[in-house]
């Protein structure tokens, strides 16, 4: 008897069906692994609205009522919230305490204040409370990807103010603050914080 091995037509079967399943295992890979850099993206963008709305609460908790002078001299209200603003202004700003853990400047009131600019929210934080004529701020990318930052001010009678502090009323800190995130995608998210 004459060995035997596979004729032309089971090898090319054979590699058919090696194709085949090569083919369905690599749609398949890269299926998972396009849903795994999709489920990580929006991982680290749900964690950056946490961030985002973890350090805005924690400037509204620690606000106090410390009026400031601005570069140009002039007195500023502990917190200014300004709907108007334009890019390279702030939407938000706030004294609000230092941290208590820390000594020297950082333990000190702080001026911190908050803007939209071309889609991304920023942070500022003034080295001083009391600005000096060149004083700059460091600015701190928070969340990008933002349509709309829309803020909204509680007064002491509990209805909602569009801007802070009110024509001729003393410069009191709001009762709590709301907060409006748009972002792209359509996704809004609000938040309300209540301010010392």
């Amino acid at each position: 008897m004459r060995p035997r091995g596979f004729t032309l037509v089971e090898v090319l079967v054979a590699l058919t069906i090696f194709a085949l399943m090569s083919m369905l295992a690599y749609r398949g890979l890269t299926s998972v692994l396009e849903t795994r850099a999709h489920l990580a993206d929006d991982n680290r963008r749900w964690r950056d609205i946490a961030l985002t709305l973890a350090q805005l609460e924690q400037d509204m908790s620690q606000a106090v009522s410390r009026p400031v002078r601005d570069s140009g001299g002039l007195l500023q209200p502990a917190l200014l919230g300004n709907p108007q603003a334009r890019a390279d202004e702030a939407l938000l700003g706030l004294s609000r305490m230092g941290s208590a853990w820390q000594s020297g400047v950082a333990a000190d009131v702080q001026r911190h204040a908050y803007r939209l600019n071309n889609g991304t929210l920023e942070q500022l934080v003034w080295p001083v409370l009391d600005q000096a004529p060149l004083s700059a701020p460091q600015i701190h990318r928070l969340l990008e990807r933002v349509a709309r930052f829309e803020l909204r001010y509680l007064d002491a009678g509990g209805n909602w103010q569009p801007r802070w502090p009110l024509p001729g009323v003393a410069t009191v800190l709001p009762a709590a603050l709301e907060v409006v995130l748009e972002l792209d995608g359509g996704i809004i998210v609000t938040r309300v914080f209540v301010l010392p």
